[in-house]
């Protein structure tokens, strides 16, 4: 089924940085009605000038600014949803957190707050939304999860432990909703380049380094995007993240073995 996105009302969140900033622009550029979210409420100001200078007129875009952790910030976009496009079609579940460090040197609150982002705050938002997707045309839910949501590694148990959560949730509900024609799309990125390791949680500085490789947030966009109108069901974007996935699937003492070795933070 291909899904077309002109005229989609789409719920995104995450959308001041990264993925999620270029993901509203591609979805903008295609004709969706685009309600974006995320904390920085200027960042948003921003994206709004940026699309409009770009589209004009036929921009489409409205945003909240607020913690989507928060119940009452997660109420407030259904709200605005039904308010200003009298429901939605796409909920994009795409903001997140992350912290890097051995597990051993964690606080249980660093655990706590990854998964409020990465995974309760998702979840919820989406349990809010099922109603008017339910009544939404060709309705998607579309995850975006990662590489380390199909294999861990260590020095990140928290994130890997929340992507996990995320795909399984992911995988239940896919089958849940299929009887109302929801669709549930899974993408998979490696590392991208973008602010997520300036806002590491409780992560001492001197490991807070940037994988090599990592991949352009634009480039995942059009990924998402491209996956979101051909409704492809997970995909995991780069060679290397297949690799490891594969790797880990069929070898997973050797892949263990190497992790263990040269894997850890620095």
């Amino acid at each position: 089924m291909y899904r077309p996105l002109k005229d989609m009302r789409i719920l995104l969140t995450g959308a001041s940085s990264g993925i999620g900033w270029h993901l509203a622009l591609e979805l903008t550029r295609c004709g969706a009605a685009v309600l974006a979210t995320a904390r920085r409420r200027e960042r948003l100001d921003e994206l709004v000038q940026t699309v409009r200078s770009k589209l004009g007129d036929k921009a489409r875009i409205e945003t909240l600014a607020g913690d989507i952790t928060s119940p009452a910030i997660r109420q407030q976009l259904i709200d605005q949803a039904v308010h200003s496009w009298q429901g939605i079609d796409v909920v994009i579940n795409n903001a997140g957190a992350g912290a890097v460090g051995r597990f051993s040197d964690a606080s249980p609150e660093r655990l706590r707050e990854v998964m409020e982002v990465d995974f309760f705050a998702p979840v919820e938002l989406t349990r809010l939304a099922l109603p008017l997707l339910k009544q939404g045309h060709k309705p998607a839910i579309m995850l975006i999860g990662s590489v380390l949501g199909h294999r861990a590694v260590p020095g990140k148990s928290e994130y890997c432990a929340a992507k996990f959560a995320l795909r399984g949730w992911g995988e239940s509900l896919r089958c849940e909703l299929q009887p109302q024609h929801i669709d549930v799309i899974m993408l998979s990125p490696s590392t991208t380049q973008s602010e997520f390791f300036d806002r590491l949680i409780d992560t001492p500085a001197n490991i807070r380094n940037k994988s090599l490789g990592s991949m352009p947030p634009a480039k995942v966009a059009r990924a998402a995007r491209l996956a979101l109108q051909r409704n492809s069901r997970d995909v995991i974007l780069s060679a290397g993240g297949r690799g490891l996935v594969w790797a880990g699937k069929f070898f997973p003492k050797i892949v263990d073995r190497i992790l263990a070795n040269y894997g850890q933070p620095n």
